[in-house]
């Protein structure tokens, strides 16, 4: 079954250790530096949440369809998009058509950088403290993703019940 990565906000604090933690764990050099993290904590301060963003590991990956080079393959244990680095020239085309802006191209080694599942164990996920980030079968993830918005939909129909008497 396949797996993919979820997000709840909800939950997110904005302690950014996904962003630490991938890092470190992606890092040749053994070093934290979350500007090179291939998840990204955004800030919304107008509503006060935290959004963690990654690859969603589209289906119809226009990242994949883009790529000039065919750097960008599916891995068939993980279903990860994965760069092969020592193919990809840095074009940025996968980051123009990306809808997620998950992947950018490392300004060191001129290569695209995305995620990778970490090979079927997302630090990310792992570490999360909150569990915002999880790493679950995608019919779980989706089941939960439609209870939320159900959830959503009663509170605005009860809402305007209230409204209405």
């Amino acid at each position: 079954m396949k797996k993919v990565l979820s997000v709840d906000a909800s939950l997110c604090t904005g302690c950014r250790v996904c962003e630490v933690v991938c890092s470190l764990s992606k890092s040749k050099e053994g070093v934290v530096n979350p500007v090179k993290a291939r998840v990204k904590v955004f800030k919304v301060d107008t509503e006060g949440i935290d959004i963690p963003v990654m690859c969603q590991q589209c289906e119809d990956a226009l990242c994949m369809d883009v790529c000039p080079v065919s750097a960008l393959q599916r891995d068939s244990k993980t279903g990860a998009i994965v760069v092969r680095e020592e193919t990809c020239v840095g074009c940025r085309a996968c980051t123009l058509v990306c809808p997620y802006g998950a992947i950018t191209v490392d300004v060191g080694t001129r290569v695209s950088s995305k995620c990778d599942l970490c090979g079927g164990d997302p630090q990310c996920a792992r570490f999360c403290i909150t569990k915002a980030i999880r790493y679950e079968r995608s019919d779980v993830a989706d089941t939960q993703r439609q209870a939320a918005r159900m959830e959503s939909i009663a509170r605005a129909f009860l809402r305007s019940r209230e409204v209405a008497s």
